[in-house]
């Protein structure tokens, strides 16, 4: 079956719109999950986001993630950074692993908010 370029490019656009979709609901499970990991203590992280960037700061803690369509590159504080790709299916896929969109926004608001290992990091 032949696709046409009206086709393709509708299909495009979808994807496009899916990702953007996808990227606003990361943003909005950080918000959530770092308020929740918060509570605790009264602290909050300051989250800011863009159709390319979303940015979580919480002490001296702080992740970037940016996304160039699928792709997301994350960076933290301490200059670790890696790259992962969003997928149709809600999905962060690493090159060797795949985690669900919300499971990954929760580990990474529990890093910002108690530190790796789940305890108050004290910020």
């Amino acid at each position: 079956m032949r696709r046409s370029a009206g086709t393709v490019t509708q299909s495009a656009i979808n994807l496009a719109s899916l990702y953007a979709e996808l990227w606003t609901s990361l943003a909005s499970l950080l918000r959530s999950y770092t308020a929740v990991h918060g509570l605790h203590n009264g602290s909050q992280a300051a989250i800011h986001s863009t159709n390319e960037t979303i940015t979580a700061r919480h002490g001296k803690k702080s992740l970037i993630l940016t996304r160039n369509d699928e792709i997301v590159t994350w960076t933290r504080e301490n200059g670790s950074m890696g790259t992962l790709e969003l997928t149709i299916s809600g999905n962060l896929r690493a090159s060797k692993n795949e985690e669900a969109m919300d499971l990954a926004a929760e580990r990474w608001a529990r890093e910002l908010m108690l530190g790796p290992s789940g305890v108050n990091s004290g910020e």
